[in-house]
């Protein structure tokens, strides 16, 4: 198997920051990967995205096996050239989205049979069947093995038996991608809260490692309403069982302090919807969190979002425009916030970067959690 060059740079206490090289290109780490639900980050172009800053793009197989259908996607010439971006693309599996939107689920040895919630038509989605759309129709770059996203809150006894499964899903999502050229496949770690089970988790896909193995290694099973203390703990007892020569994947990631305590933690890679999803809501990002830009106060407030990076979107408009986009629900409102967004966590996920080869990320989160407060 193909184990793209992850080269680190430097590293500051646990965080680190380096390079993963893919044939398609650089991902600066710590990289923030927006998320292309359907093939588009939402109300975005493709080189907006690249100018916020973005390296890799996330593409959901859930969504695109349903509609258009991968088989589909693959005559067209697969996602990359379908979306219309170059660099790299990492799919999910699809286990959370069909844990999460599928009308009915019904799950065994074999994978998992779900109803699409756009027709309500049957579907079996299989380790086998995950890597077949991801790696060979989809054309990604970066698979992830199928895994059982674990019901939070949940007894020991089921997270034991879910984390589990997706062990033996992972192994079996191994041998369907045999080896391959310019792709890789990452490793999903599970067991909920339970330190004992995510350490498990980890120690066995590591195993894997002994004959080619993972190319990387995600943390799944966070961001399902754990709480961001409880999410903090999680990881402080599963880093420290991933190999630091390979990539760590924190998904479904999350908020600014999110990532931040993260990188803090050694964590390299994220994706989240909520820059985009927000954005379409009316919500701005800043580093002392969110402000909801439909407020009375802004709209006769001239100065622009943001002036401190380089963005058409935070630079070019004032929010008194923006509050009437958003408050008259043009179009081009929730657009701007969308890009606005995208090129405030890129701006932050560089700003980590910058800290940690300077020596001095730990002051930098210090007082990244004060302004928070």
């Amino acid at each position: 198997m193909a184990h793209f060059p992850f080269n680190i740079r430097a590293s500051d206490g646990a965080a680190r920051c380096g390079v993963l090289k893919t044939s398609r290109g650089d991902i600066q780490t710590p990289a923030f990967m927006p998320v292309g639900t359907a093939g588009t980050v939402k109300g975005l172009y493709m080189d907006q995205v690249k100018q916020a800053g973005s390296d890799i793009i996330l593409g959901n197989t859930y969504h695109l096996m349903l509609r258009p259908g991968a088989e589909r996607v693959k005559r067209l010439g697969g996602l990359h050239k379908f979306g219309g971006w170059s660099g790299p693309i990492l799919t999910d599996s699809g286990g959370f989205q069909v844990w999460s939107l599928s009308k009915l689920r019904k799950m065994s040895e074999e994978g998992v049979e779900f109803q699409s919630h756009h027709d309500g038509s049957k579907h079996m989605l299989s380790p086998e069947r995950s890597i077949e759309i991801q790696a060979d129709l989809l054309g990604a770059d970066i698979s992830m093995q199928l895994d059982e996203c674990t019901e939070f809150p949940s007894p020991y006894e089921a997270a034991a038996k879910s984390m589990e499964l997706s062990l033996r899903w992972g192994q079996r999502s191994l041998a369907a991608f045999g080896e391959r050229d310019n792709q890789t496949l990452f490793a999903i770690v599970q067991g909920s809260t339970f330190p004992e089970l995510r350490r498990k988790s980890a120690e066995s896909s590591v195993a894997e490692m002994t004959s080619g193995g993972y190319g990387g290694f995600a943390i799944g099973g966070l961001a399902v309403g754990e709480g961001h203390e409880a999410m903090c703990e999680t990881l402080d007892v599963t880093v420290p069982y991933l190999p630091k020569e390979r990539p760590r994947y924190l998904m479904g990631v999350g908020k600014p302090i999110d990532l931040v305590e993260a990188v803090y933690r050694g964590v390299d890679m994220f994706d989240c919807v909520i820059p985009t999803r927000s954005g379409r809501h009316g919500q701005v990002w800043t580093d002392k969190g969110p402000y909801n830009i439909k407020k009375a106060e802004f709209a006769e407030d001239e100065s622009p979002l943001d002036i401190s990076f380089s963005c058409p979107a935070s630079n070019d408009y004032s929010k008194a425009y923006i509050h009437h986009l958003i408050r008259s629900g043009e179009l081009l409102g929730a657009m701007l916030l969308s890009w606005h967004n995208i090129a405030y966590f890129q701006d932050l996920m560089a700003r980590m970067r910058t800290e940690i080869a300077n020596g001095s990320f730990e002051s930098f989160v210090t007082r990244f959690r004060a302004g928070m407060k």
